[in-house]
């Protein structure tokens, strides 16, 4: 009983604080749209930044699958779904913040991360999230998911001065993208939200907890059994592959 109250309030909540974001964000939408650019040099964009991080853009058949479901479990549950705003996790996200009168959760989507680092100087505070928002609906006019997944996976940080994650397989595990393991794929996925913290050349402790976290969610939604995250969970935190 106690429980199925607790859910319904939760969800009252959570349907109040999505309203409250589309009516305070509505108008200012509006004439963002104009304002903004229209997003059709995403990829040039893109290209011009990994350029000056001497990083390499992927292709959008380049992803390996696990990788990119590492990173959908992880960060944007419902990235294949939505059209570059997920107003569920953003509803979510200011509920939280509310309640916990703090800006602890930002919501974003991988489309909006991806935004935010190429058009807003890795910037989202302040009036700098409604443009995220608008640019991220803009781009996805633009891009295909699988493009914007790999744009995102070549140009994120990945360590202390270390871009995509492309070199990060390289100075983690000594082997090429492809070739990686399902557990590698999952700390990769795991270190781009915090790689200060998580990158396992400094802390492979946080990087293993952070790896099980990767995992667990890969099991929550379906892309993963128990028995695969158990083995995943058993690698080495670091290897020395065959090298790149």
């Amino acid at each position: 009983m106690s429980l199925t109250f607790s859910t319904s309030v939760y969800g009252r909540r959570l349907a109040v604080a999505v309203a409250i974001a589309a009516a305070l964000s509505g108008p200012s939408m509006a004439t963002l749209w104009v304002w903004t650019p229209g997003g059709a040099d995403v990829q040039a964009r893109v290209e011009a930044l990994a350029r000056s991080h001497s990083s390499r853009v992927l292709g959008q058949d380049e992803v390996p699958a696990q990788l990119a479901e590492a990173v959908v479990a992880i960060e944007d549950e419902r990235f294949y779904q939505h059209h570059g705003i997920d107003s569920v996790g953003l509803g979510r996200a200011v509920l939280y913040d509310a309640t916990n009168l703090c800006l602890c959760q930002g919501g974003s989507t991988v489309t909006e991360q991806l935004v935010k680092d190429v058009f807003l100087g890795g910037s989202d505070r302040g009036y700098n999230k409604l443009q995220d928002m608008v640019l991220a609906l803009k781009v996805e006019r633009v891009l295909t998911k699988k493009q914007i997944m790999a744009d995102y996976l070549s140009e994120i940080t990945t360590g202390f001065g270390r871009y995509g994650v492309t070199a990060a397989a390289c100075a983690y595990f000594q082997a090429p993208l492809p070739e990686l393991t399902l557990g590698q794929y999952a700390l990769l996925a795991g270190v781009t939200q915090a790689p200060s913290v998580y990158d396992p050349t400094i802390n492979p402790g946080a990087a293993r907890q952070r790896r099980s976290q990767v995992l667990a969610q890969m099991v929550a939604e379906h892309y993963v059994s128990a028995t695969q995250a158990a083995a995943a969970n058993a690698e080495p935190v670091l290897t020395n592959g065959p090298g790149c």
